[in-house]
């Protein structure tokens, strides 16, 4: 019996347009389902871990959940927002560059259009456009664990440019509001009270006291609203967590460099902001990266959701916030930037 060439043909693409297919977007715990008005999002799920991704508006990380809680700060005002206008708010998971003083503004990358992509089981890649301003493009690739609450973050800095630049991974990751954050201190520090406060003007005070931050047992404890809401931090311990009212404890985890240049204004590794109302931003610091045409660097913050009581008078166990982030898989700790050369 002859064989038709053109069914054979047929046959073929639509074989590999089935395999490619699978291998793009049906992997196990990773799917494109839309989120609100966000019609491109991905969630990544893993037993009662949820994350909603979404390359519309800026990139970012919607929703980071356990057993249903958001840990992250959505505005119920971003329903509002379409497909084609031009965003006001940015809340929830948010990445960046900096260091914020001297960046230009980077439309493109905070709040431009990016592509999305399912890259494996529990993975996906978020790409945003060529900017301009900074001459980079930035990626940022998610894997959540199969059996754990653990998302892995990474960003990349690429110079797509034609000239030398040199700016520092930046998140700025808005969690729900008046929890208590704890940040492990290292010695020795640049700063007498272990941290220091921004004030009006740009000036920054590095002998401020606070009745809502408080240095015990070796850890810095933000316990409520400070006077003025943006602190950083020099510490080298890497990392910082954060208890929320509903009771969980998200931690973040990464890689600090001490021989490394860290070219925020005070040097910092993290800072939090802590202002008056419903959330909170926590955000681990890069060191510099002087990347060449073509070059590219990678930061990558590894984050955890733990069940956590949260205290009463917002006296926290320190005893067991360190115990919690010792017990976290030894498998997953950070891995910091590794410059690729192209």
């Amino acid at each position: 019996m002859a064989t038709n060439p053109a069914r054979v043909l047929t046959a073929m693409i639509l074989v590999l347009s089935i395999s490619g297919r699978c291998f793009s977007e049906d992997h196990p715990g990773a799917t494109k389902k839309p989120f609100w008005n966000y019609d491109e999002a991905i969630e990544l799920t893993s037993g009662h871990t949820q994350v909603i991704l979404s390359p519309q508006a800026g990139g970012r990380v919607l929703v980071y959940s356990l057993n249903g809680k958001n840990t992250l700060f959505l505005d119920e005002a971003e329903k509002n927002w379409k497909p084609g206008q031009q965003r006001v708010l940015a809340t929830a998971g948010r990445f960046d560059i900096g260091p914020e003083l001297i960046i230009p503004r980077r439309n493109t990358l905070w709040s431009g259009d990016w592509t999305g992509k399912i890259t494996g089981p529990r993975a996906a890649r978020l790409t945003s456009r060529k900017d301009d301003a900074t001459g980079v493009q930035l990626i940022r690739d998610f894997v959540l664990a199969e059996n754990s609450s653990e998302l892995s973050c990474r960003q990349t800095i690429r110079n797509a440019s034609d000239r030398t630049v040199e700016w520092c991974h930046w998140s700025r990751t808005f969690a729900t509001g008046n929890g208590i954050c704890v940040i492990p201190i290292s010695e020795p520090s640049r700063f007498p009270m272990r941290y220091v406060m921004y004030e009006e003007g740009g000036l920054i005070n590095f002998r401020n006291t606070d009745e809502n931050i408080r240095l015990r047992d070796g850890y810095l404890e933000i316990t409520g609203v400070p006077r003025k809401p943006k602190l950083g931090f020099d510490s080298y311990a890497g990392w910082m967590a954060y208890a929320t009212r509903d009771d969980l404890l998200f931690v973040k985890r990464f890689a600090t460099f001490p021989d490394r240049v860290y070219n925020e204004a005070a040097g910092l590794t993290m800072s939090v902001w802590y202002p008056e109302d419903r959330r909170v931003e926590l955000e681990p610091i890069g060191p510099r990266e002087k990347l060449a045409p073509g070059a590219s660097a990678s930061f990558t913050e590894h984050w955890s959701l733990l069940p956590f009581e949260f205290p009463d008078k917002r006296d926290i166990d320190l005893k067991t916030i360190s115990s919690l982030v010792s017990r976290l898989p030894k498998t997953s700790q950070p891995t910091g930037p590794q410059p690729t050369r192209k």
